[in-house]
């Protein structure tokens, strides 16, 4: 799964040709470490639907306060550059695709 930062999020998210789901996570955030197998799973399965990157908020504050995200793990879907899903906590594959399906 691939990592974002400021540097270059408006290159990888903001102006993708796919939908992208992003994880807003930290190093010392245990339900972030709980979702990392799932979100790998759905890279790796969904890749030709969306992708699935990971922004650091303790490397990246200036896209985690442009996006006031406050709670980890954070996950937004973009579409077309704009933020179209926002869901906070840690959840099974099935459900984190079950509400993600109208957006993607």
């Amino acid at each position: 799964m691939a990592e974002v930062t400021d540097a270059d999020f408006t290159a990888e998210v903001i102006e993708a040709d796919l939908p992208v789901l992003v994880e807003f996570t930290a190093d010392w955030c245990p339900p972030c470490r709980q979702m990392a197998p799932v979100l790998s799973a759905l890279a790796t399965e969904e890749a030709d639907r969306f992708r699935v990157v990971q922004l650091n908020v303790d490397r990246n504050p200036a896209t985690t306060n442009a996006y006031k995200v406050l709670s980890m793990p954070t996950f937004m879907v973009f579409r077309d550059g704009e933020p179209v899903r926002s869901m906070v906590g840690a959840r099974p594959k099935r459900r984190l695709l079950e509400e993600l399906a109208d957006v993607l």
